[in-house]
Parts: structure tokens; C-alpha cells; sequence
């Protein structure tokens, strides 16, 4: 995180642990105003890494799993960079800005993905660079978003997965009321006590949970190369293409799409203890293999945890799913819900 960004967070009443913003110091509060009012939150947790030169459309195009040409550039989407074998190695928001694209990935995976992504520049007129010290991200979240988007000065996208530019950064419109500013590091500064002045400041944990809330699945460290992109719903929200050209692990995930042999789909569930992405999931009447395993989880409004998790089909609703804790010890799984696919 940015030095400078971080002693102001801190100065707001942030509790910052390894570079993540926890709270504001009210955690149980701040998780009820995500479910039921506006919220402001740095979101620390992701990284950007940008994508420039002559050559960057069709770089990104033959590595990731969306459409990037059909990209416009008001626009946004969800997409993946995969393993031959068809494994999500990350997830990512794309975006437009200027002649170049950002994109917004888990912070714990930024330098592994940037690193292997420069190994395929080769020749190509391609440059990648980490902007996540020089720019700041801000997730705004709830009914009063776009009032607060406007009090700060700030366009407020139409539509979902579209941007509006201003003179120093980008906001993405993810859903009806769910937004994202990615701003330069003086300019979040500026823009952070219009934005509170009517929201509730918030941690990290609040906008994990609304991501699970929302069946957002990300990838992180904890979870690379855990799942093919069906498994995590991704084609259903638009961050598979079937009907472009070639990228790694391409034919696996067509294989995958086109004979239908999918076994394991995204599942909201719930847990009345802490659990965390990439625990394996495992069905008492048929303990091993594993069944599953959880992709992302949050502390929930109220009490206990939700999670989405990817699970094989033949395993939900045939008994107790339990998910394995690192002690040894397990949590049972409640209430699984399919998510994404139907």
C-alpha cells in the first residue's frame, strides 16, 4: 500500500494489518451497513496492473479468457488468465483507460501474474507495469453510491460493467449499486471526505462480503489453479468467451462448455465459524476425496460466515458438507444455494 495513503487511512480511524484495511473500529457495524446502508471502503486487497503499447488488445486477447477486441472503451469485464490444463491462475476486472487496460486482481497474486505475464510479451509492443502505488482503489457501495459518487464530483456509470472517466482515474460500475473508483494516490486523498461525508467508512471485510453476497468469485492465492472457470460460475458472468480464438487453456475450458461434462458448480453457503478461501470441502457420508473446496469467504451481518464454494453436484443435499479447518478440526456447511448456473 502506498505510504502516503495508508497514514491517512490510519489518520480516519483505519486499522491496517499487512497492508489490508481490517475496520474502521467498528467491524460488526460496519458489515450491517453493507447489507443495509452506503458504505466507503479502501479495498487494499487488490492490486492493478497495467497493460499498454500498440500491441495490447491483442496480447490480452490471446492470454485472457473474455473478449477483450469487443472491449469498448466505456466498458468493462470480468476475465480470466488460465493454465494449459484450463486452471484459473487469476481473476481479473479489465477496463479501458486512455489507449491502455487495467486490471484489477487479488494484491496477493500481482507480482507471480505479472512476472509470467511478461514471459509471453516476446516481440509484441506490450509494456506492464504495477500502478498500484501510484493508484488507489475505493469500492462504494449501496443506495446512496451514486449520491456519494456525485457529492465527491465523480461520474456515476449508467450501466453495470461500464466506466466513466475523470481527470484523474476511472469508476466502474460493477452492479445496480456497487461501484469502484480507481483514482491517483493524491486525488483519492481529495476524494475520500466527500465520499464519507455520506457513507459509513468500512473495511475490507465489507466489501468481501458483498462480493459473496453478490456470487463475485476471485481469485487468489490461496485458490490458483484451484478450478476451471465454469466450476466458479465465470462464464455466467461474462468472463468466459466461446467464441473467440485461441488463449491458454483454451481448449479445455471449450471441452469443458461444449460436452458439458461440468460436475462442480459455485455454491453460496454458510458456516457458523470462521472459514477461509481454499479450504477443501469434503460430504460426511463420503469423507474422501474432498468434494469441494471454498472460494472466497466473509464474516456475515448478524453473525457467522458465507462463503461461495465450488462443489460437486452429486454431493449437495446427500448429506452434512463440512469444511476442513487447518487445526484438523471441520465446520459444517449450511444452506448450499447454486450460484450462476441453474
Amino acid at each position: 500500500m502506498n505510504a502516503g495513503w495508508q497514514a491517512y487511512l490510519g489518520a480516519q480511524g483505519a486499522r491496517i494489518h499487512e497492508d489490508t484495511v481490517r475496520d474502521f473500529g467498528e467491524p460488526e457495524g460496519e458489515l450491517i451497513a453493507a447489507r443495509d446502508a452506503t458504505i466507503v471502503a479502501p479495498l487494499t486487497q487488490f492490486a492493478l496492473i497495467e497493460c499498454a503499447g500498440g500491441d495490447a488488445q491483442t496480447f490480452l486477447h490471446n492470454q485472457l479468457t473474455s473478449d477483450v477486441k469487443h472491449l469498448a472503451a466505456e466498458g468493462a469485464q470480468y476475465a480470466a488468465w488460465c493454465s494449459p490444463k484450463g486452471r484459473m491462475l487469476a481473476s481479473f476486472v479489465l477496463f479501458r483507460r486512455d489507449a491502455g487496460y487495467l486490471a484489477l486482481l487479488s494484491a496477493d497474486l500481482r507480482e507471480f501474474i505479472q512476472k509470467r505475464l511478461q514471459i509471453y510479451v516476446l516481440r509484441s509492443q506490450v509494456s506492464l507495469a504495477n500502478r498500484s502505488a501510484d493508484h488507489q482503489i475505493i469500492g462504494v457501495s449501496g443506495p446512496r453510491a451514486a449520491a456519494a459518487l456525485q457529492n465527491a464530483g465523480l461520474p456515476a456509470p449508467a450501466a453495470a460493467l461500464s466506466t466513466a472517466s475523470f481527470a484523474d482515474g476511472s469508476v466502474i460500475r460493477l452492479d445496480d449499486q456497487r461501484y469502484i473508483v480507481v483514482a491517483a494516490s493524491d486525488a483519492a486523498v481529495r476524494l475520500w471526505p466527500p465520499l464519507a461525508a455520506i457513507t459509513a467508512p468500512a473495511g475490507a471485510p465489507a466489501w468481501q462480503w458483498l462480493d459473496v453476497a453478490a456470487g463475485i468469485p476471485w481469485i487468489a492465492e490461496a485458490t490458483r489453479e484451484a478450478f476451471v472457470p465454469q466450476m466458479a460460475g465465470f462464464d455466467r458472468i461474462g468472463g468466459v468467451s466461446f467464441h473467440k480464438g485461441c488463449y491458454p487453456g483454451q481448449e479445455v475450458v471449450a471441452r469443458t462448455h461444449y460436452l458439458g461434462k461440468i460436475k462442480r458448480h459455485l455454491y453460496r453457503t454458510r458456516a457458523a465459524g470462521p472459514i477461509a478461501a481454499g479450504l477443501a470441502v469434503f460430504s460426511a457420508e463420503t469423507p474422501e476425496p474432498p468434494c469441494g473446496q471454498i472460494a472466497n469467504a466473509a464474516a456475515a451481518p448478524g453473525g457467522g460466515y458465507d462463503a461461495l464454494a465450488v462443489i460437486l453436484e452429486d454431493a449437495v443435499g446427500k448429506g452434512e458438507l463440512r469444511a476442513a479447518l487447518p487445526d484438523g478440526g471441520s465446520i459444517g456447511l449450511t444452506d448450499p444455494v447454486p450460484v450462476n448456473h441453474g
